[in-house]
């Protein structure tokens, strides 16, 4: 898989996409960067569109 120009982590929910970013310590926390809809090799996050 190649690097996630958004965020380090994607989950994938049918054509939804949810980037985030883990923190272990001193506690863990989860920061969702963004969240898009993908159609073919785009994501439309926000009105702009990141090519992957």
């Amino acid at each position: 898989m190649r690097p996630n120009p958004v965020a380090p982590w994607e989950l994938r929910i049918g054509n939804l996409r949810v980037y985030y970013d883990v923190e272990a310590k001193p506690e863990p926390v989860v920061y969702v960067r963004a969240v898009g809809v993908k159609l073919r090799h785009r994501v439309r996050i926000g009105g702009e569109v990141i090519e992957l």
